[in-house]
């Protein structure tokens, strides 16, 4: 009997076809009760040249220029729905009976994840043939959202894909729906993160992506009328058809033990005992648009070897012993953001971020050593290699690469910290001081000892750099500089610095004494009196106390010495800046105030370290395939699909915003989008909403900075002036809206989640109101993902971006809505600036402090100077009086209040901005009114986009940090 098989033919054409043979076995399923039974064959599934030899050079020509493009020969529906079949028996993941969407969804992805397999094995053939230099994206975070429709948008299947499924009883969006959103992550850092991945393979650039397989995510948010809840994701229950377990490659992790000197001597260490795991590679295809080029992102699954099981202690009946080193190695992977309020928690983070580093740079070094074969020249590494740390989490790469260097490859110190430095590159995501990460050098010291040494060594590096820089004359400046810039925090001067510090004080005061004795000797010598002779005979005979004299050595240990009452801390951030060769930030705005406040001191050090490399979004998903309407009508005006890998093509539609026709197409798009988001509305949260009303929307990670304290807040002053009408008045006065409300608050963060808890309330109030009916609906959407921005952002009208100015790194939510259309209501935070540059300031609406004013602001507050608005006042009181049910939300609103105190004062100045914000609202609605007007507005904000793609933004990390090209496929 023959065996089916997947056989890959690598060819060097650019052009392959799926081909599917058949053997002469007969198989045979039934479906669901739509779809009746039916006979089909048995087939292999080949991936095989099908190029014609009379394709032209100049065919050839135009298809590398386009980056690889894809098969000239598409497969046809008959033969996807031939594999689809196949892959439905013999590669199931469910009873044979019956065909019904779960099943169909397995099957299409694993006959989809085929091509994608393919391709990424000939992108990586011939990645490894010419030895290219590649870059390694590392990020705690990847948030990838459903693959399917994604893979087949990218390898223009769509068509053939949808067709096949509907010979087979299905719709392809039907089918879609069944696939969980991949749990890697949670916010901005994670998908843009993705969206980078999608324009690396786009682009064409040898890259990949290196994160942790998590196997609950970071949490399910259910809304009860409790507020949020938490419960584990279930994503990997029914397991991941994309994925491909790698058992051959996997890396030792090491935590704990100690450290020794290595018997081969030369400065090596050897990290010896402690406990020890192992970290396994699940790698998922990522495909690029119109190309064969597939890059990989390679995740992490934690585990022990089998033999670690205590069988004895099992069969003893002491059955947690037995495997209790199994469950502390697999939780590594089980939750995104662990709690780490506990010693325990702060641990398992450590763990977690220590395992990405080391298992990613022992895969990079090993594949490094593989293409360089017999002879390594650990200089060529930052040649062939780019390493770029997605915020601090994967600090720990930097004392990681040294490590290997020098005790597993046996480098010197300076040649491990010169190529580390050459190699590794950071950017920085936030100026929260709580997100720039501090780890407690204790419980580094217990869990990587050797890291600790290795991170001594390089502040020591640093300090004598400070010292060098800034002289020793001045130990007031040397403190306050070295307190700044310093890895380690609150933590003794090297002793060699230390004496170094002395010496140099003794000198100064040798040569200050030796130029009194000189003064005094110049001097002339005044005349004395007989009465002064007699006063200082007098003196003479006086006991004088000659204070004791300080040591140099005492005045500069009291100088630097800690403070016994603060922790001893490594700064990560700091780390980064100093072990990289770049620091970029994510806008603009960001990056200046990373060069001018969060590390101004080494920005004046190394200012050719800092870039700015503004954020984008990848076009394809994020307005492609997740809003065909729309974007049919833009292939239409700009003349052709190009503008979905070169978005300055996006501009064309400005000469058209005043096209009637265009206007008028616009719009039905949008209105096609609103009527499937009521839907969805009502499926998800019982609410029923009208379409005709403004969808007005903010879907963020729900923080204090973020601001949907204000927007809610915002919404109750409206609502309360809207009881105060007549219906007539209403009606004339507000535009009717639906405020949507979408993200997650962190299980510890008990603000953010009495502001989820306060935004249920207030909707469950207004919306059962008889009296404002249509006019106002307030709807939180529970368990915000992809998926759900997928559906809301194409349909939204208005978007709120409207962090405390000088607070949000980037944000790419703004520009996804911006491209769909929406326009936008912010302050001059983050891409927001940007966006208003290019879309217009006339089509954007401002409001609100900017930056530079912010902690003049807060200094006046503290000094009791901030007289709040009279509407300020009139709507906590509003709030205060229980309109909105029994839950006492004083903590929340305390907030609001006082001049000073922790988690108090207003410190994210929503009261400041509150007036500011309500005025820019009525010219929101004043706006809206005049539909022609709003939608020349949005047909502009979609034409100004075009610097937020991710592909701009790729582009410049590849030339300017990364310093790669991309590599077409022969």
């Amino acid at each position: 009997m023959e065996v089916s098989a997947l056989c890959n033919s690598h060819t060097v054409s650019s052009a392959t076809s799926i081909a599917l043979l058949t053997n002469h076995r007969k198989w045979e399923f039934a479906f669901n009760k739509q779809t009746p039974s039916f006979r089909s064959r048995r087939s292999f599934f080949i991936i095989k040249n099908v190029a014609s030899k009379k394709q032209t050079q100049k065919q050839q020509q135009q298809q590398l220029e386009q980056g690889g493009a894809l098969d000239a020969l598409k497969p046809d529906s008959a033969s996807i729905a031939s594999s689809i079949k196949y892959h439905a028996e013999f590669t199931p993941s469910f009873s044979p009976e019956l065909f019904e969407l779960p099943k169909a969804y397995y099957a299409t992805a694993q006959s989809i994840r085929d091509v994608l397999v393919a391709n990424w094995n000939t992108t990586y053939d011939h990645y490894e043939k010419v030895d290219v230099k590649q870059a390694y994206y590392l990020s705690m975070e990847f948030l990838q959202g459903r693959a399917l429709l994604n893979a087949i948008g990218n390898l223009e299947l769509k068509g053939p894909y949808a067709e096949a499924l509907k010979k087979l009883g299905h719709d392809l969006e039907d089918v879609a729906k069944q696939e969980p959103d991949a749990a890697l992550g949670n916010g901005g850092l994670g998908r843009l993160a993705s969206c980078f991945l999608d324009s690396m393979a786009t682009l064409n650039y040898p890259a990949w992506g290196y994160g942790l397989r998590y196997r609950y995510g970071l949490f399910k948010q259910l809304i009860t009328k409790n507020g949020q809840e938490e419960v584990a994701e279930n994503w990997l229950e029914m397991g991941n058809p994309w994925e491909i377990i790698r058992n051959d490659i996997s890396y030792p992790i090491k935590f704990y033990g100690e450290v020794v000197e290595s018997s081969s001597g030369n400065g090596r260490k050897e990290w010896i005992g402690g406990e020890n795991i192992v970290a396994v590679a699940y790698d998922v295809p990522i495909p690029g648009y119109k190309t064969k080029t597939t890059i990989n992102l390679r995740l992490w699954s934690t585990k022990v070897n089998s033999e670690v099981f205590d069988l004895r202690a099992f069969n003893n009946g002491d059955h947690p012993k037995a495997y209790e080193a199994m469950k502390r190695a697999e939780k590594i992977c089980y939750i995104l953001y662990p709690g780490d309020e506990s010693y325990e928690g702060k641990t398992l983070r450590l763990k977690q971020q220590y395992t990405l580093c080391s298992a990613s740079l022992q895969d990079i070094v090993s594949r490094f050593e593989r293409r360089c074969g017999e002879l390594v020249n650990w200089e060529n590494f930052p040649e062939k290699v780019a390493v770029q740390m997605n915020d601090t989490h994967p600090t720990l790469c930097i004392p990681e690469l040294i490590r290997i260097l020098v005790d597993v490859k046996g480098l010197s110190w300076n040649e491990a910290w010169a190529i580390t430095q050459r190699t590794v590159a950071y950017t920085n995501h936030t100026v929260l001081p709580e997100a720039l990460e501090k780890w407690s050098l204790d419980l580094l010291q217990e869990l990587l000892p050797r890291h600790v040494e290795i991170i001594r060594l390089i502040d020591e590096e640093l300090v004598n750099t400070i010292v060098e820089e800034y002289g020793t004359e001045d130990l007031d400046l040397l403190k306050e500089k070295l307190n700044e810039m310093r890895i380690l925090d609150n933590i003794e001067l090297p002793c060699a610095v230390l004496d170094l510090l002395v010496k140099s004080h003794e000198i100064r005061v040798e040569n200050s004494v030796q130029t009194e004795e000189e003064d005094s000797e110049s001097d002339e010598v005044a005349k004395v009196t007989g009465k002064e002779e007699e006063e200082k005979s007098t003196d003479e005979d006086k006991e004088i106390e000659v204070p004791k004299a300080v040591s140099p050595v005492d005045i500069v240990k009291s100088a630097f010495e800690p403070d016994p009452k603060e922790p001893k801390l490594v700064r990560m951030a700091n780390l980064c800046v100093v072990g990289g060769h770049a620091v970029n930030g994510v806008a603009e705005i960001h990056s200046e105030i990373v060069k001018e406040e969060v590390f101004n001191a080494f920005y004046k050090l190394w200012p050719e370290k800092f870039q700015n490399k503004t954020n984008g979004v990848t076009p394809r998903r994020w307005l492609g395939f997740c809003n065909p309407e729309l974007s049919k009508i833009i292939t239409k005006w700009t003349g052709s699909e190009d503008w979905l890998i070169n978005t300055e093509k996006l501009a064309e539609l400005r000469k058209f915003a005043d096209n009637e026709e265009l206007h008028s197409e616009w719009k039905e798009a949008k209105m096609n989008k609103k009527l499937k988001l009521v839907s969805f509305l009502k499926e998800k949260t019982g609410y029923i909403v009208t379409p005709d009303a403004m969808f007005d929307v903010q879907i963020k990670r729900i923080h204090e900075y973020k601001r949907q304290l204000l927007n809610i807040l915002g919404i109750v002053y409206r609502y309360k002036k809207m009881k105060e009408m007549s219906a007539e008045e209403r009606k004339s006065k507000f535009v009717p809206r639906v405020c949507i409300f979408g993200g997650k608050a962190f299980a510890t963060y008990v603000q953010a989640k009495r502001i989820v808890k306060f935004i249920t309330d207030v909707g469950a109030t207004v919306n059962h109101d008889p009296e404002i009916g249509d006019l106002l609906k307030v709807i939180f959407v529970p368990d915000y993902n992809v998926s759900v921005a997928e559906v809301l952002i194409p349909a939204t009208e208005l978007s709120q971006h409207i962090s405390t100015a000088g607070m949000e790194a980037s944000g790419t939510s703004n520009m996804k809505f911006s491209m769909n259309g929406s326009l936008l209501i912010g302050t001059l935070d983050g891409a927001n600036v940007e966006i208003r540059e290019e879309v217009g300031e006339d089509n954007f609406f401002l409001f609100g402090a900017r930056a530079d004013e912010i902690a003049g602001l807060r200094k006046e507050r503290a000094e009791g100077k901030f007289v709040a608005d009279p509407r300020f006042e009139e709507v906590k009181d509003f709030v205060k009086s229980g309109v909105f049910g029994p839950y006492n939300y004083d903590e929340m609103m305390g907030s609001l209040e006082g001049n000073e105190g922790y988690g108090r004062a207003d410190y994210f100045l929503v009261g400041k901005d509150f007036p500011s914000y309500l005025d820019c609202q009525e010219s929101v609605d004043q706006a809206y009114r005049d539909q022609k007007n709003w939608t020349k507005m949005s047909i502009l904000n979609t034409a100004g986009s075009s610097k937020f793609s991710s592909d701009r933004t790729i582009h410049q990390y590849a030339r300017e940090i990364w310093s790669i090209e991309p590599v077409l496929l022969p």
